[in-house]
């Protein structure tokens, strides 16, 4: 959904004679919401604890239990919501379901976020 707003009539100008982008490039109300819920997600501490180590390594859930010290059944209750937001994907390995940050823009991003805040030194990296 575009913006019907006309920008060369703004409602208090500056004198400004050429449009600014930023109002033209502004994201799409459903991108920031898609954002939001992004940020929601992070916004736990065991989603965070598991996502530092899902961004280097594959595992799975009995192992990410293990490492980051929560149950099976509730490492699973956040493994759901971090795949259906994308920023995960899953391969089933016999009866095992193993996970991995998915390579998309967005998991791309949390991954370097993760390892700045962290200081962590991705084996990646030279």
């Amino acid at each position: 959904m575009s913006c019907s707003h006309d920008f060369n009539h703004l409602p208090h100008n500056h004198g400004n004679t050429n449009i600014d982008p930023l109002f033209t490039s502004l994201p799409s109300i459903q991108d920031c919401s898609k954002m939001a819920d992004t940020f929601k997600l992070l916004s736990d501490g065991s989603r965070l604890r598991i996502l530092s180590l899902l961004c280097h390594r594959e595992e799975c859930v009995q192992n990410i239990a293990y490492a980051v010290d929560m149950s099976a059944p509730a490492i699973s209750h956040h493994l759901k919501f971090l795949k259906q937001s994308g920023l995960i994907m899953s391969r089933r390995v016999g009866k095992e379901v193993w996970y991995k940050l998915s390579d998309t823009k967005e998991a791309l991003l949390v991954h370097q976020m993760i390892d700045d805040i962290f200081k962590i030194k991705c084996s990646n990296e030279s």
